[in-house]
């Protein structure tokens, strides 16, 4: 991507988004000191609190984050790096599989991958994100061109070899790895994270959980509920999810979206049609913390817009601090 180029669609970016900036990301504390997120070390959360309200869209100037495309069929486990992400994405694509996008905005893993290829929806659903950085092994040879001219920076092995390097212990496709720091010389911190999400004490109600599963025609998640550790547990096609350096992966909030998944323009090289799943719309969803299940509704009016998940009575939902996962369930 040229500079000149991006130079204008940043700045016709910029003046866009200024006209529907809702409020000022407000810093996520307790008690003064770190929020605990069951991920380590991190900062305290932002972009709405308790009591707090939440941007419609990504302020102008705000950071960027680094969002990955992970490989997730079997012979891509155990994941690097899954631990670190801020939010996890999972998506349906070709064939009934699953594909995760992984979004890092508080901490930067030495590696994340394996890195895959990036889906025509993908466009869709960053758009919530100011100017993200997109790391992907590619996309379909007609599709690649929508990427290079869309409002984020790619970050290909093509344009960033030295920011990628191959493993050794799987073989190909499998073991393409990056190293987020030749990216990003630091963290950009939890104000890139511009989806309208909110954070703080969960509403009122709620139904207890212990377990809840999310099947793809060939791929299922599970989320467990332990109470000692506060977290939902993640397991996908039936084992747990455990990170190349043997740490279980686990979330503070679980949001399984209710979404219309439709056949897209484009198709793999196998010839299979390529599933567009739409994340601007309305719809169901449940929204899994604190060992409960709320019943709640998603909106998101604009694509450069936040999702907002509201209950019944209209009462925002907060998520929990922590690793947040989205899984897109078919309506």
């Amino acid at each position: 991507m040229r500079r000149t180029g991006r130079a204008r669609r940043s700045a016709m970016t910029t003046a866009l988004l200024a006209t529907v900036l809702a409020g000022a990301l407000a810093t996520a504390c307790s008690g003064g000191g770190p929020l605990d997120d069951g991920r380590g070390d991190t900062p305290p959360r932002a972009n709405g609190t308790d009591g707090g309200s939440a941007p419609a869209s990504p302020a102008p100037g705000a950071p960027s984050p680094l969002v990955v495309k992970i490989d997730n069929v079997p012979g891509a486990r155990p994941h690097t790096g899954l631990d670190t992400a801020d939010l996890v994405y999972a998506e349906q694509v070709e064939g009934g599989l699953s594909r995760l996008m992984a979004v890092y905005a508080t901490r930067l893993p030495d590696a994340v991958g394996p890195v895959r290829s990036a889906r025509e929806s993908d466009l869709e659903l960053l758009r919530q994100f100011h100017d993200p950085t997109l790391a992907f092994s590619g996309a379909q040879k007609r599709l690649l061109p929508l990427f290079v001219g869309a409002p984020l920076r790619t970050a290909r092995p093509e344009e960033k070899a030295a920011a990628y390097y191959r493993g050794t212990d799987r073989p190909l496709p499998h073991n393409l790895y990056l190293r987020p720091r030749r990216l990003l010389a630091s963290a950009p911190g939890a104000d890139a994270l511009t989806t309208g999400f909110r954070y703080g004490a969960p509403p009122a109600g709620g139904t207890p959980e212990a377990t809840r599963t999310v099947r793809f025609p060939q791929a299922r998640f599970t989320f467990d509920w332990s109470g000692e550790q506060r977290r939902w547990l993640v397991s996908m096609d039936g084992a747990p999810t455990v990170t190349a350096g043997g740490r279980r992966v686990a979330a503070s909030t679980v949001v399984v979206q209710y979404v219309n998944v439709r056949a897209s323009r484009y198709q793999d090289y196998l010839g299979n049609n390529t599933p567009y799943t739409e994340t601007v719309g309305s719809g169901a969803a449940k929204v899994l913390r604190d060992g409960k299940s709320f019943d709640t509704t998603w909106k998101r009016t604009l694509a450069r817009g936040g999702t907002e998940f509201t209950t019944k009575d209209g009462t925002p939902v907060n998520f929990a601090p922590g690793q947040v996962w989205v899984v897109f369930a078919r309506a």
